[in-house]
């Protein structure tokens, strides 16, 4: 019963990130024009905004991961005593504060990688998508749940019951191996654990900055 409290308030709070976002998307929609205009039209703004493929699951995100795809890079927007507290592998931190700084467009404004932004859960991150989104910047995506969201369902997955499907007993196997993968030790493990020694490989991040476009003229 708590666990069915607890997933009807999760719900009721993304449902609530997910209305402002399309009513901050909305409001670009209704702002007067600009004599000059750059960027995405808020109109496709609003569109993109209540896409659901602008998300990644946790699970997709570990298989990436898992198999050293190296196609993304992971976005932490959060502060940087959070991130340094704990961070996803290989992530690097543009709080949402320094989102539209000059050495930020580097990493948010490129065409070499996949961008994942994630915070906490959506909220922070949900902000920094729509600017990057509303700046015209390509590829980004938001990892729904975000920090939290990781936790529950890959560190610290939750074992099926009996009467659960196929399937649920096929997805805890994946995030049981995956949290394996990021160094959660089970008892059946441990010894192996003992006598082996995990390598990883730290993803390089080579940018190519897009030069700026020329600034329009106007009257």
């Amino acid at each position: 019963m708590i666990n069915r409290n607890l997933a009807k308030v999760l719900s009721f709070r993304y449902k609530i990130i997910a209305l402002v976002l399309v009513l901050l998307a909305a409001g670009l929609v209704l702002l007067p024009k600009y004599e000059k205009h750059e960027g995405i039209n808020p109109k496709d703004l609003l569109s993109n905004a209540i896409s659901p493929e602008r998300y990644i699951s946790t699970d997709e995100l570990a298989d990436k991961i898992v198999n050293q795809d190296p196609s993304f890079l992971l976005i932490d927007v959060r502060d940087e005593k959070s991130f340094k507290k704990h961070a996803l592998p290989d992530a690097i931190n543009i709080p949402l504060e320094k989102l539209l700084d000059e050495e930020s467009e580097g990493y948010l404004n490129q065409d070499e990688y996949d961008i994942i932004l994630y915070s906490n859960d959506n909220f922070y991150a949900d902000q920094a998508w729509i600017i990057c989104n509303r700046l015209a910047y390509k590829n980004h995506r938001v990892l729904k749940g975000g920090v939290n969201k990781w936790f529950t369902t890959i560190i610290n997955p939750k074992i099926p019951t009996e009467n659960m499907p196929k399937v649920a007993f096929d997805l805890y196997s994946f995030r049981k191996a995956a949290s394996m993968y990021f160094g959660v030790a089970y008892p059946e493990q441990a010894q192996a654990t003992q006598n082996t020694t995990k390598k990883t490989t730290k993803k390089r991040v080579t940018l190519k900055k897009k030069k700026k476009m020329a600034a329009e003229g106007g009257c």
